[in-house]
This record gives structure tokens, sequence and C-alpha cells, in this order.
């Protein structure tokens, strides 16, 4: 099997969050390749900028998810494992990045949200991330 590692964003803008519709008609998170040793906070912001041409920024860690499929060009399963991050942007207009596969995306509510993204994992890590995100801005209001 081979494993790659990657790392995405759940990006956040007030009540809002970035999901992105691929080639597959599948709704999912912003991710990238971790390559030549790139970190993964590096990574997780340049494929936000590519795909999506927000200008996020990290606001915390988001937890670690995986996933296995069968690679037709590679001719071997293949397991992808993702470390995310919460992050946020002041401008939401965003311009799809169509050349790498997408075919829709944008801010939804959460609720929306979680209705439309496709796995489960993501889903689960949406709502965490918002809730984590939301108490991260309440604390900043009191601080």
């Amino acid at each position: 099997m081979l494993f790659r590692n990657c790392a995405g964003g759940v990006v956040f803008y007030g009540e809002k969050v970035f999901i992105l519709k691929n080639e597959k008609r599948e709704w999912i998170l912003p991710k990238g390749r971790i390559r030549n040793g790139s970190l993964a906070t590096e990574i997780a912001i340049q494929s936000v900028k590519q795909e999506s041409n927000l200008t996020p920024r990290i606001v915390s860690t988001a937890g670690e998810t995986s996933y296995e499929f069968f690679s037709m060009t590679r001719k071997r399963p293949v397991c992808n494992e993702i470390l995310w991050y919460i992050m946020e942007v002041d401008d939401p207009q965003y311009k799809i990045n169509e050349s790498d596969g997408f075919i829709d995306g944008g801010f939804f509510f959460i609720d929306d949200a979680l209705k439309l993204i496709t796995y489960s994992q993501d889903r689960a890590l949406v709502n965490l991330s918002y809730k984590k995100y939301k108490s991260f801005k309440d604390e900043q209001i009191t601080a």
C-alpha cells in the first residue's frame, strides 16, 4: 500500500464553512499532498489558495483523518493521511479552480454544509472544528 501525507483546511467565514465539489460530484474540504519536506501548515494554506483563491490564516489544529482507495493509475491501494487545520478568512470572495477538477463550491452555513459533505468523517471534522472555532472566537471577544 502506498501511504501519502496530506494537509488541508476547514475554512470559516463567520457562520459559514468552505467546501468544494469535485469531478466525482463529492463535496469535500480543500487539501493537498505534502511533498519535498514541506510543512503541513504550508501545504494546507497553499492548497486552500490554489483550490479556492482564498487567503486563509490558521487559527488552530483540527485533527487528522485517513482514507483508503484503489488507485487505477498506480494499480495498488493508497492510504491518504490528512492533517487538518481550522482556518478563517476576512474576505469570502472565492474562485473555484476548475483546472484542478472542481465543479462547484462555496461558503455554506454549517447545517447546510453538513448535509452536502459526502464523507462522514469530513462531516464530523467540520462539526467539531466549528465548535472549536466558535469557542476560540468567543474567547477573543471576552479577552
